[in-house]
């Protein structure tokens, strides 16, 4: 081939392929891509709650002896039966069902105005009376009877006052799914129907539906705000933020898209692996999914903005400024992110599925939030300057020299360092002194609920009516030739009420004896001194029931934090090793950051207990709390110290983390309002957990930007000086005159 045409050729090639598959071509794919993907992802956010257990007792691990109990009590009862306690009060109701007897006494053969209270010679009292009532009640046109469960008939029980009756219902949670298989909500509806249907079925003035059913209803409608009142609130507030920060119309808004893209993106996968059982999804990661997509996706981009505008006032091509701004943030975002992963996927260790849960869903969160601010944000904001308007950036302008207060703050840190970090570990470190104070031994149903809702205000009337510990009482399998013995040992123990055995034996042998507590709020207190007494009679016995459960999921949560605290901290401390190629300062930032926490935690300790008096706190709050603050308060040191590390090559250890400070400090600080506000959010869904969670985590994420990361840390490392970079080149490296 002759010379000339192979030259032609390379040059025909040379100048078409930048045509057909350049830059702009790019930028188009990428958007495309994305706007796929949230057009496929947007409309499954609406969906996860159909993939959500919020069942607390799925929480537990299979070895816990509560889990073990209930697991051989379903060999004894294998119904399935899902309790709805239904309390009537007024309109005669207790006349009706027990003839006008005293509460206690015997029911007469025949209910004036009601029907018989005997559904068969010998039947239980006001069994017929319960059956009545149910007969008129229907969900989604199948009739209620329908949906019990089997050999379990439906109870009226008198009220210790006469005041009404207890109706005891046990639903069939497996053919109420089956009846409304096109619809996930099958307890909601049911106990709606109940809630509607029966003023008119039984003439009573004042129902509650509440128990096991209503308890499930109620939450699930609290956490269906998730799905659509938490998001909008969410991205309402980011947005707000970023026009306050950017002052322009165009970016917050390109922002935001990038950010619902990568939401999008992670609710996808969520919903794909947890309905294929892979990944464990509750109503708590599904709420803290959202605002940690939302809120992680926008600190990354803040990131990247900031550094992008610097780089187009010293570059005449936006192309040219994208890659120098790309190259400076893709290694401090990567270790955010990957700090944050690390942190999460630590709670896989966890023996609580609801922790270990949140671990992969938190990390596909973040993982997608890093993959849309390094790709979809580069190609919109490609899209040219003039994304910034009104205020668009200029080569030659250097507006980024001028950073006001920073710069003045900066200027104070330097000049008395160590007076600075020694005040202000000082005040920090005494409000760890709270920590103490700090509740987490649990709740009880009613208390997880900040709103009246229907089940609490049913189990007031239980408590104060009926004997409410009857309903919820711990259920020992135990040996049945030593079942009259435990009953006996268990009648002389402090805190019972009554202990009676139940009919029915496993097929090796094992029988239920039923522990009726004297105070059902104290019922979790008694599972230990019931256990003690069971165990010495019969080595294999086991207590269960709900309050086990709910003691077995407290110890658990106490073994974490011892477990889990430590490796996290050993993880995150070797990731910014990595990141810093030293160990001083690492160390500095985990010291930090573990005071930090400490002081969130006191502080939140203080404003549950005497400002918003709150019963206490879910065991498992201060382990979340700790995971996402260690994880996301170090953030802001990592943008800080890998600028420091940048620029103390070029200035000496002293000034250069002076001008890390005062070029960081707006963007950095914009990321933790951003965040902060973001976990604030999760205030909107009236549930005790997540208000406490946005507390802590929203305080804690403020202290760390504006304390921390402002004060402390820059204070730390520049009284430290060059030892701040042991072992590093830079602690070798010849320091300027003055440093």
């Amino acid at each position: 081939m002759p010379a000339n045409r192979v030259e032609s050729r390379v040059d025909h090639e040379s100048t078409s392929k930048p045509r057909r598959f350049g830059p702009a071509m790019l930028i188009a794919l990428v958007i495309a891509a994305w706007m796929a993907i949230a057009g496929t992802g947007g409309p499954i956010i609406g969906k996860l709650s159909q993939v959500s257990k919020n069942d607390a007792s799925t929480f537990l691990p299979e070895s816990a002896e509560s889990v073990q109990a209930n697991e051989k009590l379903r060999e004894l009862d294998d119904s399935g039966a899902l309790p709805a306690l239904i309390t009537l009060q007024g309109g005669g109701v207790f006349e009706k069902a027990f003839g006008g007897g005293t509460a206690g006494g015997p029911p007469t053969e025949q209910s004036p105005g009601g029907p018989p209270t005997d559904g068969s010679p010998g039947g239980p009292p006001g069994a017929a009376y319960a059956d009545g009532i149910i007969s008129q009640i229907t969900v989604d046109g199948t009739p209620l009877a329908d949906l019990l469960a089997a050999n379990q008939p439906a109870l009226a029980i008198p009220a210790n006052d006469a005041s009404g009756v207890l109706l005891v219902v046990p639903l069939d949670a497996t053919k109420m799914a089956e009846v409304t298989a096109d619809d996930d909500r099958f307890i909601a509806l049911t106990v709606d129907a109940l809630r509607d249907q029966l003023p008119e079925a039984s003439g009573a003035e004042t129902i509650y539906v509440t128990g096991p059913a209503g308890y499930s209803a109620d939450l699930g409608a609290a956490f269906g705000g998730i799905d659509g009142i938490l998001l909008v609130v969410t991205l309402s507030v980011v947005l707000l933020i970023l026009l306050i920060v950017y002052r322009s119309l165009v970016l917050p808004f390109m922002v935001l898209l990038s950010s619902v893209s990568g939401l999008a993106l992670a609710g996808l996968l969520v919903y794909w692996l947890a309905k294929e059982d892979i990944i464990v999804l509750n109503g708590q990661s599904q709420g803290i999914l959202s605002i940690l997509v939302i809120g992680a996706a926008t600190d990354y981009s803040l990131l990247l903005v900031s550094r992008y505008r610097e780089e187009l006032e010293r570059h005449d091509r936006p192309l040219d400024a994208m890659k120098v701004a790309w190259r400076a943030c893709v290694e401090p975002i990567l270790a955010s992110a990957g700090t944050v992963i690390a942190g999460l996927l630590c709670l896989l260790l966890s023996d609580l599925n609801s922790n270990s849960g949140l671990g992969p869903v938190g990390s596909i969160g973040i993982a997608a939030s890093v993959t849309v601010s390094l790709t979809l944000l580069p190609a919109l904001l490609l899209l040219g300057r003039w994304v910034f308007w009104p205020r668009i950036p200029k080569e030659g302008e250097h507006r980024t020299e001028a950073h006001g207060i920073w710069r003045r703050i900066a200027a104070f840190v330097e000049r008395r360092p160590r007076q600075v970090w020694m005040v202000v570990a000082a005040v920090l470190i005494a409000f760890c002194f709270a920590i103490p104070s700090f509740k987490a031994d649990g709740t009880t149903d009613a208390e997880i609920f900040l709103t009246q809702v229907d089940a609490v205000d049913g189990q007031q009337v239980l408590d104060e009516s009926f004997d409410a510990g009857a309903a919820d009482p711990l259920r020992v399998v135990i040996d049945a030739q030593q079942a009259e013995q435990l009953v006996t040992d268990l009648q002389a123990t402090d805190g019972v009420s009554s202990a009676s055995v139940s009919e029915g034996q496993t097929s090796d042998g094992m029988t239920e004896v039923v522990v009726v507590p004297e105070d059902p709020d104290e019922s979790q207190q008694l599972v230990e001194p019931v256990r003690d007494v069971a165990h010495a009679l019969d080595d294999d016995s086991l207590v269960g029931g709900e309050p086990a459960v709910k003691y077995d999921t407290k110890e658990t949560s106490q073994r974490d934090l011892v477990v889990i605290i430590p490796i996290v901290l050993v993880v995150v401390l070797a990731i910014l090793m990595m990141l810093l190629r030293a160990v001083v300062a690492p160390l500095m930032l985990i010291v930090a950051t573990v005071i930090s926490f400490g002081t969130a935690l006191g502080v939140s300790a203080l404003v549950f207990n005497h400002l918003f008096d709150f019963p206490g706190a879910d065991p498992s709050v201060p382990l979340i709390g700790f995971i996402f603050l260690v994880a996301l308060g170090v953030d802001y040191s990592i943008f800080l110290m890998t600028r420091a590390r940048e620029e103390v090559a070029k200035l000496g250890p002293k000034d250069g983390v002076t001008r890390a400070l005062t070029v960081t400090g707006g963007v950095i600080t914009s990321a933790g309002v951003v965040l902060a506000a973001t976990f604030a959010t999760l205030g909107v869904v009236p549930l005790l957990f997540l208000v406490q969670l946005a507390f802590i985590v929203a305080f804690g994420v403020l202290l760390d930007t504006l304390i921390v990361r402002t004060l402390l840390v820059p204070a730390m490392a520049i009284d430290a000086g060059r030892w701040t970079w042991w072992p590093s080149r830079l602690y070798r490296a010849p320091r300027p005159a003055g440093q």
